[in-house]
């Protein structure tokens, strides 16, 4: 026998089903605004992230440049290890963003973050031969040597030949031509300093050894001349000479490496190219993660109201 289910019961059943409605709609709707926040905190992590790599990056190649352009050892130092330790940060958080794109990110944003690990890479390459190289200042100590200690050499050669006694005509051309080569020489050591060209360098050094042989012939000269023969002031130009020439060639040395010319060339060009596509790539990034969309939330836009 069947039992029909009457108007009360209807009404009980009804209202159950009414009531399990409510409860799965409140459910629903609380589980999408949970899904909804925990998406809307990963994009916030992920966007802050970005933003601090741009940050440290910017750092990075500040101390760079400070590195390059500092005048002591010391400064340059402290400089490079500021570059490193802002360059290992972005390192670190280019690891750490990097977990969160898998599961969270869009496949464009992977996409901009491979970009950026690529020319990073070739960032860091370069700034470690950078770095390198600025610290050593050879072009700075070359400059340092050859306005101090070999100009120094070369005043005291100079004031020793003008103080010897050249009534003749000879005596007194044989000191003039010394001194007149010596300095030129010294001219020509500045320019050889800031060269960059091997070449160049080479077309100098020949144009330092014509003159030192002209200062060495005429000294030579001068020592010939009977008169001039325990000339205390020819031995004090002779000897200081001798010291300028080794000095000379320390400096020759210190501007053959030519660490502060390359480190700027670097810097200026494969550097700064380098550094424009990083920060091209994460500015995309950036805009790739405020871009992606949240079911449930509206941003970005001022919503248009119907006339």
């Amino acid at each position: 026998m069947k039992i029909k289910p009457g108007i009360k019961d209807l009404l009980w059943m009804a209202a159950g089903a009414a009531v399990l409605l409510v409860c799965l709609l409140v459910v629903f709707h609380f589980h999408n605004d949970q899904d909804a926040t925990a998406q809307l905190t990963r994009k916030v992590q992920r966007a802050d992230w970005v933003g601090r790599m741009q940050l440290d990056l910017a750092s990075a190649a500040e101390a760079e440049k400070s590195a390059v352009l500092a005048t002591t050892d010391q400064d340059s130092q402290t400089f490079a290890n500021q570059a490193r330790a802002a360059t290992a940060k972005v390192e670190q958080e280019r690891q750490e963003l990097s977990k969160l794109l898998p599961p969270n990110g869009t496949g464009h944003e992977r996409e901009l973050l491979a970009q950026f690990s690529t020319a990073f890479a070739e960032f860091q390459r370069i700034d470690k031969e950078l770095l390198t190289l600025a610290v050593q200042n050879t072009n700075l100590k070359a400059y340092s040597l050859t306005f101090g200690p070999a100009a120094t050499a070369l005043k005291a050669m100079d004031g020793s030949l003008a103080r010897l006694p050249t009534e003749d005509a000879q005596a007194l051309r044989f000191a003039t031509n010394a001194r007149i080569a010596a300095w030129r020489l010294l001219t020509l050591i500045p320019p050889h300093i800031a060269e960059e060209d091997e070449n160049k360098e080479d077309a100098l050094e020949v144009l330092m050894a014509t003159e030192d042989v002209q200062v060495q012939k005429n000294l030579a000269d001068l020592a010939a001349l009977p008169k001039f023969s325990n000339d205390p002031e020819l031995t004090t130009a002779t000897a200081r000479y001798a010291e300028f020439s080794k000095i000379k060639s320390r400096i020759l040395i210190l501007s053959r490496e030519n660490t502060n010319v390359r480190s700027l060339s670097i810097s200026l060009n494969q550097k700064r190219k380098v550094m424009l596509v990083c920060q091209d790539a994460l500015g995309a990034l950036q805009q790739a993660i405020q871009a992606e969309p949240i079911a449930g939330i509206t941003y970005g836009t001022a919503p248009v109201r119907p006339r």
